[in-house]
């Protein structure tokens, strides 16, 4: 077990809806106004805080630079309308930013260094690609064959994985089905209602008849991605876009089986968290939704990085003192299903207490935010189902693996 002073408390947690990277809802919508709209979600469902008491904000984003970037955490807490007391700061630990956002806020509190954090993370895929605009990797990770899965593309990793963990097409296909199937299933039930602030999402387009500029609005208030026309035939016909099957000769190559069908979405969303601890919790007459319990980081190798669950969820069950079937859910974020099927078969995880939901092949997966966002998915699904233990876990890119888990009170 960890040593601390003190527990930390989840009192609010709410993410905005996830669109597509691109041509979706929030194209045009900034992250640190996702983030700002979230902030405001979790907000309200604290009134009796007094956000003098908020101390900090830590916020994870995968790729922190353009719309951003210059400390978006501190940016927000200030547009947001937070007095100038709240601070802020941005972390990077790629697709694990957002949980580890949500760690290092409790971690905070459990030490007695605060008694209110505010945790979240945010990204827009649609204005920031993936690695940034101007990617720049060290020579020295092309000079020695061990750096090399440095600089390999996250679709890579998800062949190797594949092709070592002996992880089929039909397979991968077949998990994406699920995927999709599970999360129109929660968003048809009103699963997701909980969870999501709806969000305003603004296109301006010039107006040719006027010269002036026509402004739509509409309130966003579910996920993006999931497709009703997703079926077996549908994926099957998606080619390999990572790695071809054959190489220039014509021999076999062992890849080829990872397409954009059995892959995570590109995404713009946010997600926003407030823990605190028990005196904050008597002092405003705040509810406790779940006890933050445990946190594990772990490294593999970044040529297989999608393992690192593997190594990740033992070591936080270890820290959490607690066996593996006490999990009551899940969220295994979707970076691949290649990757998703080779984590599952290694530990044995209960497909049923695995994304009951969906994951980020159907949802999205706006890198940095994602932890946070699964993290408000876990809070809210353990009180709507009377569950007592949740866990998120994520591989990360250069090779990581992180696991958090939450138990409701």
């Amino acid at each position: 077990m960890s040593k601390q002073i003190q527990d930390a408390y989840i009192v609010a947690a709410t993410r905005t809806p996830i669109g597509k990277a691109g041509r979706g809802v929030f194209r045009n919508t900034r992250p640190d106004d996702l983030l700002v709209a979230a902030i405001h979600g979790a907000l309200k469902q604290v009134p009796g805080l007094d956000p003098l008491a908020i101390e900090d904000a830590v916020i994870g984003c995968a790729m922190p630079e353009g719309e951003q970037g210059l400390n978006m955490a501190r940016l927000a807490v200030l547009l947001a309308g937070l007095p100038n007391t709240v601070a802020g700061v941005t972390v990077n630990r790629f697709c694990a930013s957002g949980l580890t956002a949500v760690q290092m806020a409790a971690d905070r509190i459990r030490v007695g260094e605060a008694d209110v954090v505010l945790a979240g993370g945010a990204e827009s895929m649609s204005m920031v690609p993936m690695s940034g605009h101007k990617p720049s990797f060290n020579p020295e990770v092309f000079a020695r064959d061990e750096n090399l899965g440095i600089a390999y593309g996250m679709g890579l990793t998800a062949e190797k994985v594949a092709l070592q963990w002996q992880v089929s097409r039909e397979a991968q296909d077949a998990f994406a089905l699920q995927s999709h199937q599970r999360a129109l299933r929660a968003q048809e039930a009103g699963e997701f209602a909980d969870e999501i602030t709806p969000v305003e999402a603004i296109d301006r387009s010039p107006d040719l008849a006027t010269g002036g500029v026509r402004v739509t609005r509409r309130t966003v208030s579910l996920d993006e991605g999931p497709r009703r026309d997703t079926s077996a035939e549908s994926l099957a016909r998606l080619k390999p876009v990572f790695a071809a099957p054959k190489d220039p000769t014509g021999r076999p190559t062992g890849l080829g089986s990872v397409t954009a069908g059995n892959a995570s979405q590109t995404s713009d969303g946010a997600g926003a968290l407030i823990l605190a601890s028990e005196s904050a919790i008597k002092r405003f007459g705040l509810t406790p939704l779940a006890r933050y319990v445990s946190f594990a980081i772990k490294g593999v190798p970044p040529e297989i990085m999608g393992i690192g669950p593997i190594e990740a969820i033992p070591a936080a069950l270890q820290s959490a003192g607690l066996a593996q079937a006490q999990l009551d859910w899940i969220e295994l974020n979707e970076a691949f299903a290649a990757q998703s099927l080779a984590v599952l078969g290694s530990l044995e995880l209960d497909r049923e207490k695995v994304n009951p939901m969906g994951g980020a092949i159907a949802l999205g997966h706006p890198l940095g935010a994602t932890g946070a966002i699964r993290t408000a998915t876990v809070v809210h699904a353990l009180r709507r189902h009377h569950l007592k233990y949740g866990m998120v876990t994520m591989c990360v890119g250069t090779g990581q693996g992180a696991a958090g888990i939450f138990e409701r009170v």
